[in-house]
């Protein structure tokens, strides 16, 4: 019975304010899982990289009878590749018949 009673308008700001909350949670979830998985993908690259020098290394030693002097050597002799923008291979030889030093660095992006 109260149908000519005046109502006071909402406020179309609290109407929205919980949705625009629940979509930047949202957003923001999404993002951290993101750079979450980037992450896992990257220190699994390197793991592989890794894991191919080692294996280029052992290989070029059992043909040949002696270490690579150079990683410029696997590369070219062993088909060794590597995204260089992503990582720095620091390589350093000892002796030909001592393995070889091998670090690997992430650069920054």
């Amino acid at each position: 019975m109260n149908r000519f009673v005046y109502q006071k308008p909402k406020n179309p700001v609290v109407g929205v304010l919980p949705s625009v909350c629940v979509f930047l949670a949202i957003a923001l979830l999404f993002f951290q899982g993101i750079s979450s998985v980037s992450s896992g993908t990257k220190k699994r690259q390197k793991e592989s990289l890794e894991n191919a020098i080692t294996r280029s290394i052992t290989h070029c030693y059992a043909v040949e009878g002696a270490y690579p002097a150079s990683l410029d050597y696997l590369k070219e002799n062993y088909g060794l590749t590597y995204d260089e923008d992503l990582f720095f291979v620091d390589y350093q030889t000892i002796g030909s018949n001592i393995l070889p030093d091998v670090t690997i660095i992430e650069k920054e992006e």
